[in-house]
């Protein structure tokens, strides 16, 4: 499952850099497919295909907020999420509503990182 930052982060940033996959984000700033992969398009769900470069808006005006489409447990690069290890007021959580595999999580992570 992807990690989700609760409401009681205090904004101090920690875990941001440490994202392998650049799926978080300072609230109120826009995010894109292509911050921290290699992405040049994004197929949605419903087929359209959007530019990877284009922004998306905000998913919290508030606080950090981390991107489910684009979290994968540090799956592939760490042995638990960098985000809650380094969170002082463990607000870096399991998203109930994004449960997936390890096998789904590892394919996630070689579409955002192809080559």
């Amino acid at each position: 499952m992807a990690i989700m930052i609760t409401d009681e982060c205090i904004n101090c940033g920690a875990c941001e850099p440490e994202c392998p996959n650049t799926a978080i984000y300072e609230g109120g700033m826009e995010w894109t497919w292509a911050g921290g992969t290699k992405l040049k398009e994004v197929e949605m769900e419903d087929g359209t295909v959007v530019d990877a470069h284009l922004k998306q808006a905000p998913l919290s005006d508030e606080y950090y907020y981390i991107v489910s489409s684009k979290c994968t447990e540090c799956t592939g690069f760490h042995e638990e999420p960098q985000c809650a290890a380094v969170c002082p007021v463990d607000c870096c959580v399991d998203d109930p509503d994004y449960r997936e595999t390890v096998e789904e999580l590892e394919a996630k992570k070689a579409f955002l990182h192809a080559e």
